[in-house]
């Protein structure tokens, strides 16, 4: 009985945590590279299992038998949906609503399935709880072996299926893998609902919890301790959502790295509802607020070059305040009679979490303040206690006045250091304060009040008050489906620059005489500057040109009279940034008819009519990721049907974490290319008199020999034949794996 039913679970929650990357990959040709297509399809799973849950918890009042002929029924009728995908949404655009677009799609697509699927879960513990088997009255073990199935079904996806198989195959083998499961819960329903128990099993009396007594069976279970249960879910579901945003926005949204947060969730909750989850959970309690401290409070600032640093130490703080806050979720179960509807609860906050960080924190804020917010959270949650008995002492005597004190403290301590900081005071001035911070902080572990009040202020005295201060600016941030978008004057160089992300997206000289000249990665001498200015010898003066991501305009200034002029461009905050000439005037004063296609570039081109461009320049970015999709032998494909016999292909691969010249030269070879590399690095020549040049890395490609001898004529860089590698293939959209063009891992002063 055991066997059989750990087998169902554990299939059944492989299945679930398959599918959902697959899927999500599904979305990508049509939304772009944004890491929000993870979060709200993050959401949506969430949202279908708490569905799943629900149905579960309505269905567990019925005898065992109709229990198995309803579910039975309702995965005959899932499985007419199969196989798994996408459906296609009436009435809704993805352009314009992309989040509400993504939701119904993956609604009409696996919607059935996915609720199916995500019930067995509970429903299964609750008919093990009623088999008379010896171990039915402490079930808790099979949610271990559910996320021990999540966790190799997540990680199967970007490290087996997708390196070694083709979507149709991925599909086959899940609906292959569905008709298996069918079976198996066939097999439990019959098992508990058709074949009495043996006489002499008796089941025993409920065991104490792990960490805790469980309530006793039938004993009432108030609100207030409902939603504690919600509050200590949503929480590691919110922080899992707000740190897979930093990782995905910096390298690329794609499977691999969509599953790093949640693989790190799913191991919370096998380790705390595993064998020896109160050792995990007191270890996890201890550590926590040190980690808060080091990590959270530095939750405000914004992360540059040490942003691979602080993305691995963003892993770490949400494994141990995961293991911390389900850990203690886990120790207040109650009796397995209640067993569907604490897990519903538990359902229901994990889906809070994702509706705040997925939808509700895009629309709020104009930055990730969602992930110090949910640090805090976490803070006032954490059940610890003062690191040592007389530090706990200290509050007996006059624990008001001590804590006033503390509050009004650390409220000054943090405006200070953020006020040294801004005029750049002397280090001590900075040091010395935020070393009383943290002091006071670790000294109110144990308070969680005051200790939540002591870290955000440490996240405010580093950096906060700063953030706060750029979302007072009008027009100086703005967050959409797309990303996070900031404008800063750099008095320096006298320039304005475009961020996304951590990442530089365009700099515009705010000198009148420097105003027209691209800088960054389109300086004259980069790949693109060369083919832009050569135009004119290579197609004449009617030259139709296009290029895909806007950013703050830049290559608009290569335009010259009697040229057409369009550019591709998902995201309209970037469209209403690069046409305000109050921001940057790129557009405005070299190209103010600038024809624009509003919508994902592979589908708005595939959409434009065969050879009709001369040029086509591919620079579309989510921060420091080029777009997937945008990679692929189809996207090429699109790129060579949409370009004239003797177009130019460029496509910019400058990029801190991949090596994609390798993907571009597999692709042209199969694809019957020519290619070349122009890898730019200005001299102090070049950015003497505030030019802001930067380095880029640019490819052209051509059809013929002939045509590409033409473009190395016109243009005087060094371009270089691409590197091959037999270890990387040319990506599809089936088929494509970052694990062969990752880059060493690189952290600064190491």
């Amino acid at each position: 009985m055991r066997a059989l039913f750990t087998a169902t679970i554990f299939l059944g929650s492989f299945l679930l945590f398959l599918i959902q990357p697959m899927v999500a990959r599904l979305a990508l040709p049509t939304l772009g590279g944004s890491p929000n297509v993870w979060n709200v399809a993050m959401l949506f799973y969430q949202g279908a299992l708490l569905l799943g849950y629900l149905y579960a918890h309505l269905l567990s009042r019925f005898a065992v038998r109709t229990q198995a002929g309803l579910h039975v029924a309702l995965f005959l009728l899932a499985a007419l949906t199969l196989p798994v995908g996408l459906a296609t949404p009436v009435g809704i655009n993805a352009s314009t609503a992309p989040g509400l677009w993504l939701l119904a799609a993956l609604a009409g697509g696996i919607g059935l399935l996915f609720v199916t699927v995500a019930a067995q879960a509970p429903l299964m513990q609750a008919w093990f709880a009623r088999s008379g088997d010896r171990d039915a009255a402490n079930p808790w073990f099979l949610y271990a072996a559910s996320n021990a199935g999540s966790l190799l079904g997540l990680l199967a996806y970007p490290f087996l299926l997708e390196p070694l198989t083709a979507l149709p195959a991925q599909t086959l083998g899940w609906s292959i893998g569905f008709g298996a499961l069918l079976l198996l819960v066939g097999l439990c329903g019959w098992r508990v609902g058709f074949m009495p128990p043996p006489s002499a099993a008796r089941t025993p009396p409920p065991p104490a919890g792990e960490m805790g007594e469980q309530s006793a069976a039938g004993a009432g279970i108030g609100w207030r301790r409902r939603v504690r249960w919600v509050l200590l879910a949503a929480v590691p579901s919110g922080l899992m959502l707000s740190s897979t945003t930093h990782i995905t926005t910096d390298i690329m949204a794609m499977p691999l790295l969509w599953v790093l947060p949640l693989g790190l969730y799913l191991i919370s909750f096998i380790l705390v509802f595993g064998g020896n989850g109160a050792a995990w959970t007191r270890r996890a309690v201890l550590v926590a607020p040190v980690l808060l401290l080091l990590f959270g409070g530095v939750g405000l600032f914004a992360i540059g070059k040490v942003a691979t640093l602080y993305g691995l130490a963003t892993l770490l703080l949400l494994l141990v305040i995961a293991v911390a806050l389900h850990g203690t979720l886990a120790g207040d179960r109650p009796h397995p009679s209640r067993l569907t509807e604490f897990y519903l609860w538990m359902s229901f906050g994990g889906a809070l979490g994702g509706l705040f960080c997925g939808l509700l924190a895009p629309m709020l804020f104009d930055w990730t303040y969602e992930y110090p917010l949910l640090l805090v959270l976490a803070a006032l949650l954490l059940p610890a206690r003062p690191l040592t008995r007389r530090i706990g002492r200290l509050w007996q005597g006059r624990p008001r006045l001590l804590t006033a004190f503390a509050v009004v403290a650390l409220a000054a301590l943090g405006w200070w250091t953020s006020f040294a900081i801004s005029i750049d005071a002397l280090q001590m001035l900075i040091v010395a304060p935020v070393a009383v911070i943290a002091l006071i902080a670790v000294l109110a572990i144990g308070r969680p009040a005051l200790f939540a009040f002591a870290l955000l202020n440490l996240m405010l005295a580093l950096g906060g008050w700063k953030q706060i201060d750029i979302s007072t600016i009008p027009g100086a941030r703005e967050r959409s489906f797309f990303g996070i978008y900031s404008i800063e004057n750099n008095y320096a160089d006298n320039s304005r620059r475009l961020l996304h992300g951590t990442t530089l997206h365009g700099i515009q000289s705010l000198d009148p005489a420097l105003s027209r000249t691209p800088l960054s990665y389109y300086a004259p001498k980069s790949g693109v500057g060369q083919v832009m200015r050569a135009a004119p010898a290579l197609f004449g003066p009617g030259a139709s040109i296009a290029f895909v991501g806007l950013g703050t305009g830049s290559l608009a200034c290569y335009a010259q009279p009697g040229q057409r002029w369009t550019v591709y461009e998902i995201d309209p905050v970037i469209v209403r940034m690069a046409f305000d000439p109050k921001r940057f005037s790129y557009v405005s004063q070299c190209k103010p008819d600038l024809a624009v296609k509003l919508g994902d570039a592979r589908l708005e081109l595939a959409a434009t009519p065969a050879a009709s461009l001369d040029v086509l320049a591919v620079d579309a970015f989510s921060s420091d990721a080029i777009p997937l999709h945008l990679m692929t032998k189809e996207a090429f494909a699109i790129y060579k049907r949409v370009l004239r016999q003797d177009g130019v292909l460029l496509v910019h691969i400058s990029n801190r974490f991949l090596r994609l010249a390798p993907v571009v030269a597999a692709i042209a070879a199969e694809s019957g290319w020519r290619a070349r590399e122009l890898q730019y690095k200005p001299t102090s020549e070049d950015n003497a008199g505030n030019r802001t040049f930067t380095s880029s890395d640019w490819i052209v490609l051509t059809r013929s020999e002939a045509r590409m001898a033409a473009v190395l004529a016109a243009t005087d860089g060094d371009w270089q034949p691409l590197p091959r590698d037999a270890a990387v293939s040319a990506w599809s959209d089936d088929f494509a794996s970052i694990l062969p063009t990752l880059k060493p891992l690189h952290i600064p002063g190491l």
